[in-house]
């Protein structure tokens, strides 16, 4: 059997350790950026801020703070994609997990769904940024050229 170009092997391990460093991840550049922006406003960061689908609006400067702090940490994770992942094709399914984890953080945070349509909408566009900024970085990657004068130069 021939070997295969970025032949793919099934490893659980990896796919978890790849899942929980990006969880991690997400989590740490929010912080990051919600202590920040709260430099900006009159609140430091909270778990309020994180979890709670009610701060979330343009109607208070907590709620648009907060609001720049999750785009911002989408960008973030678009590069946490590109060096954490690698692979052009996982970068959608790493970004669904991540928000989806997110989603089920925030229903047991506050007991209740998230129901508010700014909520939603914050974590949509999120989810897109996010998914579509890894993809490209890591297809941006995945097509450089690969050099095939690679042996050693002589002086003769």
């Amino acid at each position: 059997m021939a070997a295969q170009f970025r032949s793919y092997v099934w490893d659980p391990a990896l796919i978890v350790a790849q899942m929980v460093l990006l969880q991690a991840g997400y989590y740490s550049s929010l912080g990051l950026w919600l202590a920040l922006l709260g430099t900006l406003g009159t609140t430091g960061p909270s778990l309020h801020q994180v979890f709670s689908d009610e701060i979330l609006g343009f109607s208070t400067p907590p709620g648009r703070l907060s609001m720049m702090a999750f785009v911002l940490n989408a960008l973030t994770c678009a590069l946490g994609l590109l060096y954490f992942i690698r692979r052009g094709k996982q970068c959608l399914d790493f970004t669904v997990t991540v928000h989806f984890f997110h989603l089920l953080g925030c229903w047991i945070y506050n007991s209740h769904f998230p129901s508010t349509l700014t909520w939603w909408l914050v974590h949509i566009v999120c989810t897109a940024l996010m998914a579509a900024i890894g993809e490209y970085l890591c297809m941006r990657i995945e097509l450089r050229e690969i050099p095939l004068n690679s042996a050693p130069k002589s002086n003769v």
